[in-house]
Protein backbone atom coordinates (compact mmCIF):
# COMPACT_ATOMS: atom_id res chain seq x y z
CA UNK A 1 0.00 0.00 0.00
CA UNK A 2 1.42 3.37 -1.00
CA UNK A 3 1.41 6.16 1.57
CA UNK A 4 -0.01 9.52 0.48
CA UNK A 5 2.65 12.20 1.01
CA UNK A 6 0.60 14.91 -0.76
CA UNK A 7 -0.22 16.86 2.41
CA UNK A 8 3.40 16.69 3.58
CA UNK A 9 4.68 17.89 0.19
CA UNK A 10 2.25 20.82 0.28
CA UNK A 11 3.40 21.73 3.79
CA UNK A 12 7.06 21.69 2.68
CA UNK A 13 6.20 23.99 -0.24
CA UNK A 14 4.40 26.29 2.19
CA UNK A 15 7.48 26.36 4.44
CA UNK A 16 9.72 27.23 1.47
CA UNK A 17 7.35 29.99 0.31
CA UNK A 18 7.16 31.40 3.82
CA UNK A 19 10.95 31.52 4.09
CA UNK A 20 11.26 33.17 0.67
CA UNK A 21 8.76 35.84 1.71
CA UNK A 22 10.43 36.42 5.06
CA UNK A 23 13.92 36.64 3.53
CA UNK A 24 12.70 39.04 0.85
CA UNK A 25 11.62 41.44 3.60
CA UNK A 26 15.15 41.59 5.03
CA UNK A 27 16.92 44.60 3.62
CA UNK A 28 20.02 44.28 1.53
CA UNK A 29 22.00 46.99 -0.22
CA UNK A 30 19.57 46.90 -3.16
CA UNK A 31 16.20 48.59 -3.43
CA UNK A 32 13.44 46.00 -3.66
CA UNK A 33 9.70 46.69 -3.35
CA UNK A 34 9.28 43.51 -1.24
CA UNK A 35 11.01 45.29 1.65
CA UNK A 36 7.87 47.38 2.14
CA UNK A 37 5.45 44.41 2.17
CA UNK A 38 5.20 44.17 5.96
CA UNK A 39 4.72 47.90 6.55
CA UNK A 40 1.15 48.97 7.35
CA UNK A 41 -0.24 52.46 6.66
CA UNK A 42 -3.07 54.07 8.64
CA UNK A 43 -5.54 54.71 5.82
CA UNK A 44 -9.29 55.18 5.80
CA UNK A 45 -9.60 54.13 9.45
CA UNK A 46 -7.68 50.85 9.18
CA UNK A 47 -4.15 49.54 8.73
CA UNK A 48 -3.44 48.64 5.12
CA UNK A 49 -0.28 47.41 3.39
CA UNK A 50 1.54 50.07 1.40
CA UNK A 51 0.93 48.10 -1.80
CA UNK A 52 -2.80 48.48 -1.12
CA UNK A 53 -2.73 52.29 -1.20
CA UNK A 54 0.13 53.08 -3.58
CA UNK A 55 2.23 51.79 -6.42
CA UNK A 56 5.85 50.96 -5.67
CA UNK A 57 8.53 51.12 -8.33
CA UNK A 58 12.32 50.92 -8.42
CA UNK A 59 13.98 54.16 -9.55
CA UNK A 60 17.57 52.93 -9.31
CA UNK A 61 19.69 50.47 -7.32
CA UNK A 62 19.18 52.34 -4.03
CA UNK A 63 15.90 54.19 -4.55
CA UNK A 64 12.21 53.27 -4.54
CA UNK A 65 9.33 55.49 -5.60
CA UNK A 66 6.05 55.12 -3.68
CA UNK A 67 3.22 56.86 -5.54
CA UNK A 68 0.00 56.96 -3.49
CA UNK A 69 -3.27 56.62 -5.37
CA UNK A 70 -4.74 59.21 -2.99
CA UNK A 71 -2.39 62.15 -2.41
CA UNK A 72 -3.81 62.69 1.09
CA UNK A 73 -2.07 59.45 2.19
CA UNK A 74 1.44 60.73 1.43
CA UNK A 75 2.12 61.81 5.03
CA UNK A 76 0.76 58.51 6.43
CA UNK A 77 3.02 56.53 4.08
CA UNK A 78 6.02 58.66 5.04
CA UNK A 79 5.27 58.12 8.75
CA UNK A 80 4.81 54.35 8.35
CA UNK A 81 8.15 53.92 6.54
CA UNK A 82 9.99 56.23 8.94
CA UNK A 83 8.71 54.43 12.05
CA UNK A 84 9.52 50.99 10.65
CA UNK A 85 12.83 49.60 11.86
CA UNK A 86 14.28 49.19 8.37
CA UNK A 87 16.75 52.09 8.45
CA UNK A 88 15.40 53.65 5.25
CA UNK A 89 15.56 57.35 4.37
CA UNK A 90 12.31 58.97 3.24
CA UNK A 91 11.78 62.15 1.24
CA UNK A 92 8.41 63.55 0.14
CA UNK A 93 8.08 65.33 -3.20
CA UNK A 94 5.22 66.33 -5.51
CA UNK A 95 4.88 62.82 -7.00
CA UNK A 96 4.87 60.91 -3.72
CA UNK A 97 7.53 59.42 -1.49
CA UNK A 98 11.11 58.56 -2.40
CA UNK A 99 12.64 55.82 -0.26
CA UNK A 100 16.42 55.58 -0.33
CA UNK A 101 18.49 52.67 0.91
CA UNK A 102 21.62 53.85 2.71
CA UNK A 103 24.83 51.87 2.54
CA UNK A 104 24.78 48.95 5.00
CA UNK A 105 27.16 49.14 7.94
CA UNK A 106 28.88 46.00 9.16
CA UNK A 107 26.71 46.06 12.31
CA UNK A 108 23.52 46.21 10.25
CA UNK A 109 24.79 43.43 7.97
CA UNK A 110 25.46 41.16 10.94
CA UNK A 111 22.07 41.92 12.50
CA UNK A 112 20.34 41.18 9.18
CA UNK A 113 22.27 37.90 8.97
CA UNK A 114 21.12 36.98 12.48
CA UNK A 115 17.51 37.67 11.53
CA UNK A 116 17.87 35.61 8.34
CA UNK A 117 19.36 32.68 10.25
CA UNK A 118 16.55 32.86 12.81
CA UNK A 119 13.98 32.74 9.99
CA UNK A 120 15.76 29.66 8.60
CA UNK A 121 15.67 28.00 12.01
CA UNK A 122 11.94 28.79 12.35
CA UNK A 123 11.29 27.11 9.00
CA UNK A 124 13.37 24.07 10.02
CA UNK A 125 11.35 23.73 13.24
CA UNK A 126 8.12 23.76 11.22
CA UNK A 127 9.55 21.18 8.82
CA UNK A 128 10.56 18.88 11.70
CA UNK A 129 7.09 19.19 13.24
CA UNK A 130 5.49 18.16 9.93
CA UNK A 131 7.90 15.22 9.66
CA UNK A 132 6.93 14.07 13.16
CA UNK A 133 3.23 14.15 12.24
CA UNK A 134 3.84 11.90 9.24
CA UNK A 135 6.08 9.54 11.25
CA UNK A 136 3.36 9.14 13.90
CA UNK A 137 0.79 8.46 11.16
CA UNK A 138 3.01 5.80 9.56
CA UNK A 139 3.57 4.14 12.96
CA UNK A 140 -0.17 4.21 13.67
CA UNK A 141 -0.96 2.61 10.31
CA UNK A 142 1.60 -0.13 10.95
CA UNK A 143 0.14 -0.84 14.41
CA UNK A 144 -3.35 -0.98 12.91
CA UNK A 145 -2.13 -3.61 10.44
CA UNK A 146 -2.30 -1.36 7.40
CA UNK A 147 1.31 -2.08 6.41
CA UNK A 148 4.21 -4.33 7.19
CA UNK A 149 7.43 -3.41 8.97
CA UNK A 150 9.44 -3.34 5.73
CA UNK A 151 6.94 -0.95 4.20
CA UNK A 152 7.12 1.27 7.31
CA UNK A 153 10.92 1.54 7.08
CA UNK A 154 10.76 2.19 3.32
CA UNK A 155 8.23 5.01 3.86
CA UNK A 156 10.30 6.52 6.67
CA UNK A 157 13.38 6.51 4.42
CA UNK A 158 11.36 8.13 1.62
CA UNK A 159 10.07 10.76 4.06
CA UNK A 160 13.59 11.50 5.30
CA UNK A 161 14.76 11.93 1.71
CA UNK A 162 12.03 14.56 1.13
CA UNK A 163 12.93 16.31 4.40
CA UNK A 164 16.61 16.40 3.39
CA UNK A 165 15.76 17.84 -0.05
CA UNK A 166 13.61 20.54 1.50
CA UNK A 167 16.29 21.30 4.10
CA UNK A 168 18.86 21.73 1.32
CA UNK A 169 16.48 24.05 -0.54
CA UNK A 170 16.00 26.14 2.62
CA UNK A 171 19.78 26.30 3.13
CA UNK A 172 20.12 27.44 -0.49
CA UNK A 173 17.68 30.28 0.12
CA UNK A 174 19.69 31.43 3.13
CA UNK A 175 23.04 31.27 1.34
CA UNK A 176 21.59 33.33 -1.53
CA UNK A 177 20.38 35.94 1.00
CA UNK A 178 23.76 35.92 2.77
CA UNK A 179 25.44 36.78 -0.54
CA UNK A 180 22.96 39.64 -1.12
CA UNK A 181 23.60 41.05 2.35
CA UNK A 182 27.38 40.78 1.91
CA UNK A 183 27.34 42.76 -1.37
Amino acid sequence: MAYNFTTFKQKTKDVEEWLKKELSSIRTGRATPAILDNIKVEAYGSDMPISGVASISVEDARMLRVTPWDASLTKAIEKAITTSDLGLSVAVDDKGVRVSFPELTSDRRSSFLKVAKQKLEDSRVTLRAEREKVLKDIDAQEKAGGMGEDEKFRLKAELQKMVDETGNALDGLLSKKEKEIAE
